[in-house]
């Protein structure tokens, strides 16, 4: 048989090199059907509808040994090929829309910032930060205003940025700590200072914190164990003693009732 196309002819229409054909038939996964007196090998049309199925394959990264066991399986039809190249595709492009996605967000938040790599986030916040906190929050107040301005503001935040913050809080809680143990009250002059303290560091590195969010912040601060435990350890009542002076201060400040 001498009619066809020759290596080369077939490379080009193909868009691969002589040698990965070479390569191909030397390892039976594509082996032309015919050959020149002279030996040159001549490939037919069923050799090329063979060679866009390997080169299919191989570009949704099949390894060639799994390659040839699925056009040499003889049990499947041609139409049924047509239909699993059809579902891969198919995978491939949900795959792709979503790898696309997750490119525009990160574009997104490249526009607004610098972001902190999870091995910042542990080095700023401490071993005891958990990455499952930022999903949580958004699940809990992710349609908020607040939310959104939160991110939008802390979108451009360096890491320089949030060590600022971390240590504007640790200085913070240090003050809390030395009131608390020094026996102020919670609706005292001096705890309800640390609490508007509080507030403002919410307000200036955050979203506006109104007074009624605070009062739902502090209400957290009691009845969530984690956020419970955060003040307990620095000292034991240190939670409850800043709930108590969080509602103090707003209704000291818009005189209303705690």
């Amino acid at each position: 048989m001498t009619g066809g196309h020759s290596v080369g002819e077939v490379a080009k229409i193909a868009g691969v090199t002589v040698r990965t054909l070479h390569h191909y038939d030397g390892i039976g996964l594509l082996s032309p059907r015919g050959r020149t007196p002279a030996g040159y090998r001549r490939y037919q049309d069923a050799d090329l509808d063979r060679l866009q199925r390997i080169l299919f394959y191989r570009e949704l990264g099949f390894p060639l040994e799994e390659i040839a066991a699925i056009l040499d399986d003889h049990s499947v039809s041609p139409s049924e090929h047509l239909r699993r190249q059809h579902r891969l595709l198919t995978d491939r492009i949900a795959h792709l829309q979503v790898l696309a996605a997750a490119v525009e967000h990160a574009m997104e938040a490249e526009k607004m910032g610098i972001q902190l790599t999870p091995e910042e986030k542990f080095e700023v916040f401490g071993q005891s930060y958990e990455e499952e906190w930022e999903t949580e929050a958004e699940q809990r107040w992710g349609d908020t205003e607040a939310w959104a301005q939160s991110q939008r503001r802390t979108g451009g935040y360096a890491k320089a940025d949030w060590e600022r913050i971390k240590a504007e809080a640790d200085a913070l809680n240090a003050r809390l700590v030395e009131a608390f143990t020094a026996g102020e009250p919670a609706d005292g002059g001096p705890a309800m200072d640390l609490a508007e303290v509080h507030r403002q560091h919410i307000c200036e590195n955050f979203y506006d914190c109104t007074f009624e969010i605070h009062r739902g912040i502090a209400g957290m601060y009691v009845a969530d164990p984690r956020f419970t435990a955060t003040y307990e350890q620095l000292a034991p009542g240190l939670a409850q003693w800043l709930h108590d002076a969080m509602l103090a201060n707003a209704a000291f400040r818009t005189g209303e009732q705690a």
